[in-house]
């Protein structure tokens, strides 16, 4: 199970991301691997939650079985992107490309590889399941979500 949790940067940006568990969240932020979806700063807490408690006339239909949310590790933004998120969005994209091998749905089996020092250390990118994402955080493996889906690249 993932916890969400609502991010506040040291800017005033508000965002979403997903967990493994509390700690997973401290220990990545101790690292400086938790960074702002819009800005990029490290600098990053959380913010206030209010509980997600269905009303009583909701309940049953809150508690049915059917299918989680799905984040696949991303923040999840509810509403329209403004132009400068959407700049500084593409900007950290750009980043990324230039700088990172995509892995594809290969990311979980390569970066647990680079981890384990069986391969070369690189900047890698890619597509995983929200189980081999928290196999990886459980496992020590350093990963944070993009704050966007990456181009398939074939």
């Amino acid at each position: 199970m993932m916890i969400r949790y609502d991010l506040k940067c040291c800017e005033g940006h508000v965002f979403e991301a997903w967990f493994a568990s509390s700690a997973a969240f401290d220990e990545q932020a101790d690292r400086g691997l938790v960074t702002c979806a819009i800005c990029g700063t490290t600098k990053v807490e959380k913010a206030l939650m209010a509980p997600r408690v269905p009303a009583k006339s909701n309940r049953r239909a809150a508690d049915a079985p059917g299918p989680a949310p799905q984040s696949n590790g991303q923040p999840m933004m509810s509403a329209p992107v403004p132009p400068e998120m959407a700049e500084k969005l593409s900007e950290l994209r750009k980043t990324v490309e230039a700088n990172s091998d995509y892995v594809g749905k290969d990311f979980a089996s390569e970066a647990r590889k680079i981890h384990l020092g069986e391969t070369e250390a690189r900047s890698i990118y890619g597509e995983a399941s929200g189980e081999e994402a928290k196999s990886l955080m459980e496992d020590g493996v350093p990963v944070a979500p993009l704050p966007f889906m990456p181009k398939r690249n074939g």
